[in-house]
């Protein structure tokens, strides 16, 4: 199973279910996605626990079961198929919104990369 989808289902169902945090197996690219949700106000707080192979990222999920921060997921680049954009091609989002994109700048929204001029990888679209 690809980690990155597994991160963005598992944060969904989370905050479906009502929970209050979620815990994700630690990469350093997952942290980033991570602090870009915190930055627009999805995610609440994170928290690196364990060390070294039993690494996880705790992350703190923003309302409750009626009206939870995160309402869906739709991943746009998968293992089988990247995506790739130039900055003046990065769409805003369609449902209101984030689109998240690793660019050579570190991962940021499709905001930011288009303020930066940066390009990248469509990862997913989170509302």
């Amino acid at each position: 199973m690809d980690p990155i989808s597994d991160m963005f289902i598992r944060l969904k169902n989370a905050s479906r279910a009502g929970h209050k945090t979620v815990f994700i197996p630690y990469s350093r690219l997952k942290h980033e996605i991570a602090r870009v949700l915190e930055r627009h106000g999805y995610v609440g707080g994170l928290d690196r626990k364990g060390k070294r192979a039993r690494k996880t990222l705790e992350v703190a999920l923003i309302g409750g079961k009626e009206n939870p921060a995160i309402r869906d997921v739709a991943l746009i680049s998968k293992p089988s198929r990247r995506l790739y954009r130039p900055f003046r091609r990065i769409a805003r989002s369609r449902r209101g919104g984030i689109v998240i994109v690793s660019t050579p700048r570190g991962v940021m929204s499709g905001e930011e990369a288009k303020k930066e001029k940066a390009g990248g990888e469509m990862i997913a679209e989170i509302w």
